[in-house]
């Protein structure tokens, strides 16, 4: 009798992980003898996604990162029922919601540690790069006083920023959970190489740089008092003159969230910029807004098909035209942060390939196939079918274990 051929699920397996799997496994099938968990697991499912609808239409649900994870989280064990154990949602998230805490808590340790924040840098270095400041080049030509119908879109595309990857992250997870740690630890290392960016260099955004002058950031200054005065028409600003193309705009501001105007739902947008307000102000370089997308476009390249590939890269360089014409960041971030996205795929292959060389486990592209193997060591095909629901006939189950 071969490896793959064994019948028997009641034989513990000899890792702790291996252990722990099978003790899920037991819990799952034990449950499913006894309740219809298809049926539970679809009702709860809905009711989770209508609450979902509902705090959004509601207005309600915020947009930080905590409350998104928490949503995702409980979408997942909604989905888990009759497939794995809930609590695996709480062991393998929970310590990803940690650091990602943690990410959050030290965010401002520039400030804390007295850094000059850096504004004229990027502006030389746009300058430098195209003979214009591209988000002034962008709001002359295509800003209006009033908000347009195609900031909507815009407003959007900046917003998914705080939900999509958390979302990929979820798909991952109910799909192939060695796919969901490969890259949760592309994440975190992104977010915390980032961190280091923004305290060693920290900077100013556009928008920042459009209320002060020279003389008022002198000094390197995070948080002087011109950063907090309304948008105006500002002489000698940092980023320079504007002369726009249409009347009502003669100056660059900060317009990523002022496309929910439009579908007349002010209160997201006083959602968004009070979460703006609370976050590290001259956190620009490297924009982990265009490296965070960019990072997804590569990961998914090889898992995905053409569609996909498309729409994972394509959302990336939307993002990016939002992040300079909203004056979220200059163009010199977003080279940055695609860099740093390139490296963190770079470094994590290799070290995946040297930890599985090291182990004897044989390449990395062979993961799936090497976690799948227990399952089909300890599972049968009918424990199979009864995890999901499936009758199967005795007469079938006999049949199989005589050829067995």
């Amino acid at each position: 009798m071969t490896e793959t051929q064994t019948p028997k699920t009641d034989a513990p397996p000899s890792s702790w992980y291996s252990r722990l799997r099978f003790a899920e496994f037991k819990a799952v099938r034990l449950s499913a003898e006894r309740f219809n968990l298809v049926l539970i697991r679809r009702v709860t499912v809905t009711i989770w996604a209508l609450t979902i609808v509902t705090l959004l239409a509601t207005r309600t649900m915020s947009f930080g990162r905590s409350y998104v994870l928490v949503a995702v989280a409980i979408g997942l064990a909604a989905a888990s029922i009759g497939r794995r154990n809930v609590l695996s949602v709480i062991r393998d998230w929970l310590p990803f919601g940690v650091l990602l805490a943690v990410y959050d808590s030290t965010r401002g340790m520039a400030a804390f540690l007295g850094m000059p924040t850096q504004w004229h840098l990027a502006v030389d270095a746009d300058r430098w790069m195209f003979h214009v400041v591209p988000t002034v080049w962008l709001q002359e030509h295509l800003k209006m006083a009033e908000a347009q119908w195609w900031e909507v879109f815009t407003s959007f595309v900046y917003m998914s920023y705080f939900v999509v990857p958390y979302a990929v992250a979820g798909f991952l997870w109910l799909r192939d959970r060695v796919q969901w740690r490969r890259f949760t630890l592309r994440l975190i290392a992104i977010f915390f190489l980032g961190l280091i960016g923004y305290v060693m260099v920290p900077a100013a955004p556009p928008w920042a740089a459009a209320k002060c002058t020279s003389s008022e950031v002198a000094d390197g200054s995070a948080f002087p008092p011109c950063i907090t005065t309304p948008e105006r028409v500002v002489p000698d600003n940092l980023l320079g003159p504007v002369v726009p193309e249409h009347d009502g705009a003669p100056y660059v501001e900060r317009i990523s969230s002022r496309g929910w105007d439009v579908l007349h739902i002010g209160p997201v947008r006083d959602v968004i910029e009070v979460g703006q307000d609370k976050s590290n102000q001259v956190a620009a370089i490297p924009s982990l807004h265009a490296g965070v997308t960019a990072l997804l476009a590569m990961f998914m390249w090889g898992r995905t098909k053409a569609l996909g590939r498309t729409l994972f890269t394509g959302y990336a360089l939307v993002m990016a035209f939002t992040l300079v014409y909203s004056a979220e960041h200059y163009v010199i971030d977003l080279i940055l942060g695609w860099g740093l996205a390139a490296f963190v795929m770079v470094i994590c292959n290799y070290g995946e390939q040297a930890w599985y060389r090291r182990k004897g486990r044989g390449p990395v592209d062979s993961d799936s196939a090497a976690e799948m193997k227990p399952a089909t060591t300890t599972i049968s095909r009918r424990d199979q079918a009864t995890l999901e629901g499936v009758h199967v006939d005795p007469a079938a189950g006999a049949e199989e274990a005589r050829y067995r």
